[in-house]
């Protein structure tokens, strides 16, 4: 009979069993104890579960073994498990480590024959020099560069010939010194990096590289690299005109592809190419492709009107296998963006090899890579959501809002603002389709359509990242919240909405519930609950709350990204995976910076007019540093928003739409000012707003105007330097508010406890009038004594309530008034007012 031996021992002293076990002796086990102990250790791996004892006292072969052994035996079974877990990841480490140093010997190998290519060149330019006078005489001193030679792609042989010159041409990309690579900036090859990045140096078009680890297999790999419009968010289309058989085992396939444009101001681009799939010698599975021909080839003129014919260079990607398990894959796009067709200021995006790095080489190698962990389980996302829902969510939300900003013919959009001279687009889709492929049942046949109001302009001196993460986190400053219930109400069957019906407000609660991320946390997707409250009495007790479905990228300044996004869609609280989505949102764009005028770029298409309205201002003395180092720095704003509508609505919502988008332009322009370096930042002094002095100035007049009226100081402090009565101000535990000498009144200034009060921010307080902070007392209170205010110079109010932004309710102990006059102490610039031990009611 088979015996399974264990060695055990114990510290104890005791029984004689004890003694038997600290010498060190054998205990032997029969083969059908063995059995029923690896069954209970299988149901009850834990030592102290109740179920494991039981199972113990319920086998009858067990029982004439003691609970010491039995003990032991288990807690020498668990280390077994864990040797065997931590050598099986060793293992797999270690061969991860031998792929990736064999890249890594690959790559130093390619960069010595560049080295020594380069050696070879600079020699034969040294020689060419000497003979230059004879060349010159002669007319044949250069040196003619290779042209592909014509095939005729009508036929097999031809396109054949075609496929083995450009599977030849890309392998000298990807592993040879054919392009003149240089390390991507910012991306360094480390043991955490997703791979290794090269953009070129210098040759036609624009070039990246990229090659890396994959933990999936070649054909895998293959397959989801060919489907392109499921990782590529800015692929449109693809469509295979033609596939046949190589003849070698490979094939060789026409291919269609559309791309999306990524702003309102330039035309997309679309390919005609050829596409060769084959197998090389050693094992490694090669995909490369180029464009056949120029703009004449291809499907038909109508298919491919709205689409300027850019051309790919043989691209493709080498995908070798690695011994026990996993590829090593090199990913070259070499690509010719005709650059010409588009403003002079958006050709850095067509122009810059960097770009194309970021939206293409490293887009698609990130996203094998979360394939890859999402297959082996190590990506966890909440709400119960498989991975592939979630990136289904996250692809639907994109591929709508790059629809949105496109407006192309064939999908049923038509302008119906095209006399040229408006900044915002409008543009109707009234084919547009709600229904779901798996549900056809929630189409929802009432509507009208969808409009789409949207628009394009320049930004200077802020930074994408920065922008966009103050959009996302601060939704009340841009956001109207009847609008987003307008569009939330308008998806569900059977709705007949319009803003302005049953009118609700925001509480300013905004709940962000995160459901996954991808694996270098570029992109985030997250459903957004907004809570409102209603105004009609009987809808008190009903849920006015909005739920959104938003993904948000490229708000890391530290990282690497083509742009950065907030795209958002309203859905239903119940969230289905079949769910419609109407998407809108926000995209940022960086320019590579120029050193021409920031006055010609902006006059330099008319679609850019937007930009007129941004005003940049000059920055002050002191901080002139910080804001030289940034002056060139420009972005792109593309805003797209989405309204369905009933088909007697149309002009109604068109109305609306036109209204909300120019204010969501004129919001965030504000933000831009606020957030750029050149913008309000009491710890810089810039300029509060086109009319207001500087920051620090306006705390010199305050305090000195509080002292000369009331007699005393407002910061009570030793010693204040010039910049430190901006920053003690700041923190002054008093609520300081001022305001301007209006009509109306409105705020221009409040310190941080003066934010606090009134629940708001520097950029939304000057659209907080005077009128709306007390109440109906203290309202009375102020006029009583706004006479003697403007006589003597200040006033004392007593206790009284004012009222917060969102409706809350403060206390204050007193509160002082008084003018606040400019530097030749006659003129009054503002009022301002200091509020003392307020607290929420």
């Amino acid at each position: 009979m088979a015996m399974a031996v264990a060695q055990h021992r114990e510290s104890s002293s005791g029984s004689s069993m004890d003694k038997h076990l600290d010498a060190g002796k054998y205990v032997r086990y029969t083969a059908e104890q063995v059995e029923a102990l690896e069954r209970v250790y299988a149901e009850c791996p834990k030592p102290s579960s109740l179920r494991r004892q039981q199972l113990i006292r319920e086998c009858p072969i067990l029982s004439n073994i003691e609970p010491k052994q039995i003990k032991v035996w288990f807690q020498n079974r668990r280390c077994r498990e864990k040797q065997k877990k931590e050598s099986s990841r060793l293992q797999s480490v270690n061969r991860k480590l031998t792929a990736m140093n064999k890249l890594l010997m690959e790559e130093n190998d390619r960069l010595q024959k560049q080295v020594s290519q380069l050696v070879c060149e600079n020699g034969y330019m040294k020689q060419q020099l000497h003979t230059e006078s004879a060349a010159d005489a002669s007319g044949n001193s250069l040196v003619a560069t290779p042209q592909h030679s014509l095939r005729d792609a009508n036929s097999p042989a031809g396109l054949l010939s075609i496929a083995e010159e450009t599977l030849a041409e890309f392998l000298s990309k990807a592993t040879g010194t054919a392009v003149d690579w240089v390390q991507m900036p910012g991306m360094k090859p480390g043991p955490d990096s997703v791979g290794i990045f090269a953009i070129s140096q210098s040759c036609s078009g624009v070039a990246a590289r990229a090659c890396g680890l994959v933990s999936l297999e070649p054909i895998k790999i293959a397959e989801i690299l060919k489907d392109r419009p499921s990782w590529s968010r800015d692929c449109r289309n693809l469509e295979v005109f033609t596939m046949f058989p190589a003849g070698n085992g490979g094939t060789i396939e026409l291919v269609y592809t559309q791309t999306f444009a990524p702003t309102t101001l330039a035309p997309a681009r679309d390919f005609w190419t050829l596409r060769y799939t084959t197998t090389l010698e050693n094992g490694s599975l090669v995909v490369c492709e180029r464009s056949l021909s120029g703009s004449g080839a291809g499907p038909s003129a109508a298919a491919a009107a709205q689409f300027v014919r850019a051309e790919v260079l043989p691209s493709g990607y080498l995908i070798r296998p690695c011994e026990g398990g996993g590829s090593i894959i090199h990913i070259v796009d070499h690509l010719n963006l005709e650059a010409w067709s588009v403003p002079e200021v958006l050709r850095p995006l067509y122009e810059s090899s960097k770009v194309i790095a970021q939206k293409m080489t490293i887009a698609s190698l990130r996203y094998i890579r979360q394939i890859a962990q999402e297959t082996s389980g190590e990506v966890v996302y909440s709400l119960g959501r498989q991975p592939a829902v979630l990136r289904t969510f996250s692809q639907r939300l994109s591929r709508g809002f790059n629809d949105a900003i496109n407006g192309f013919n064939d999908d049923g959009w038509s302008i119906i603002n095209c006399d040229g001279t408006e900044d915002v687009i409008i543009a109707i889709n009234s084919n547009k389709s709600f229904s779901s492929t798996s549900n056809p049942a929630s189409a929802f046949s009432f509507l009208g359509g969808v409009l789409c109001a949207k628009a394009s302009m320049l930004l200077q001196n802020v930074a994408p990242a920065v922008l966009v993460r103050f959009l996302r986190e601060h939704r009340s400053e841009w956001a109207d919240f009847n609008v987003d219930a307008y569009c939330a109400a308008s998806l569900k069957a059977g709705t007949n909405a319009y803003p302005g019906m049953r009118p609700t407000r925001f509480t300013g609660s905004q709940i962000i519930m995160p459901l996954g991320h991808t694996i270098e946390h570029e992109e985030l997707l997250e459903v957004i609950r907004l809570e409102g409250q209603s105004f009609v009495q009987e809808d008190t007790f009903v849920s006015r709350d909005i739920h959104l479905l938003q993904i948000c990228s490229g708000i890391d300044e530290n990282a690497v990204g083509a742009c950065s996004e907030l795209v958002f869609a309203p859905i239903d609280e119940m969230f289905p995976d079949d769910v419609p989505l109407l998407p809108s949102g926000f995209r940022v764009i960086p320019l590579d910076s120029k050193p021409s005028d920031t006055q010609d770029l902006l006059t330099t298409n008319q679609t850019l007019d937007l930009t007129s309205s941004l005003e940049v201002g000059p920055t002050t003395n002191h901080a002139a540093g910080d804001a030289s180092l940034c002056q060139n720095t420009r972005s792109v704003l593309t805003i797209a928003f989405q309204f369905p509508f009933e088909s007697n609505l149309q002009d109604n919502v068109a109305t609306m739409a036109h209204q909300y988008v120019r204010s969501v332009i004129s919001s965030v322009q504000r933000v831009a000012m606020a957030i750029s370096p050149s913008g309000l930042n009491p710890a810089v002094g810039p300029k509060l707003s086109p009319s207001s002095p500087e920051a620090l100035t306006l705390a010199h007049w305050i305090c000195r105007s509080y002292s000369y009226y009331l007699g005393t100081e407002l910061l009570r402090s030793e010693s204040l330097g010039s910049d430190s009565i901006l920053k003690n101000l700041w923190q002054h535990q008093d609520a300081v508010l001022c305001c301007s000498l209006k009509s109306q009144p409105v705020f221009v200034f409040a310190n941080q406890a003066g934010l606090d009060m009134l629940e708001t921010t520097l950029v939304s307080l000057q659209d907080i009038t005077l009128d709306k902070l007390f109440d109906e007392s203290g309202r009375k209170a102020l006029c009583s004594d706004f006479a003697k205010l403007m006589q003597q110079g200040f006033t004392c109010l007593p206790a009284g309530i004012c009222m917060s932004t969102m409706g809350r309710h403060v206390s204050y102990e007193q509160a002082f008034a008084w003018k606040v006059l400019e530097a030749d102490e006659t003129t009054v610039h503002c009022l301002a007012f200091s509020f003392v031990n307020w607290s929420f009611v």
